[in-house]
């Protein structure tokens, strides 16, 4: 069975405490941004050596493997997108169609330890890169495709958000299935 394209916006995080997974993007000071994403990508070791990392715990929802594919490549979008808020003017992002990729990119194929280190390694990037954010860079803008605005702030918070609302859903998923 394919899964379901996301059609929910995940914007209204920015506003309220997620209730599925108890995140609440407004609990932590901006500076902080780089250490929590650091510790976002500190359990997908674990999750991607689990033995039923490559199996979905339902038809319609993503294995750990697919989840660890997709949190990675949060990261890498992250990475770019940060960079043009910090490099340009009010950048406009193009659509990432985050379902489509998961089928081009064969999530279900990819090896999971290789995607381990892709997420260790591109977190680093991105929290170093918030690690240096100071002063007025914080409000500095960027613009999604679907017209949802971002300042630099708000965008590692909409971020954190997505990747510890995976954390909580693989953590699940994975005890469901057992060991």
């Amino acid at each position: 069975m394919t899964i379901e394209p996301e059609t929910k916006s995940w914007t209204w995080v920015l506003q309220r405490t997620c209730e599925e997974c108890g995140f609440d993007t407004q609990a932590f000071p901006r500076e902080e941004t780089g250490q929590l994403l650091r510790q976002a990508a500190e359990p997908w070791p674990e999750f991607l050596s689990h033995p039923s990392v490559g199996v979905r715990p339902r038809d319609d929802c993503w294995s750990a493997l697919e989840y660890g594919c997709h949190v990675r490549d949060v990261y890498r979008m992250s990475v770019y997108r940060l960079g043009r808020m910090l490099d340009e003017d009010n950048p406009r992002f193009d659509n990432w169609d985050q379902d489509e990729t998961a089928v081009t990119d064969r999530y279900d194929l990819q090896d999971p330890q290789t995607v381990a280190g892709e997420i260790a390694a591109t977190a680093i990037v991105l929290a170093g890169r918030y690690d240096t954010v100071s002063g007025l860079q914080w409000g500095r803008p960027g613009t999604r495709s679907d017209g949802a605005e971002f300042t630099v702030d708000s965008f590692g918070r909409y971020v954190l958000h997505d990747l510890v609302h995976h954390i909580v859903d693989v953590r699940r998923d994975l005890d469901t299935l057992g060991s």
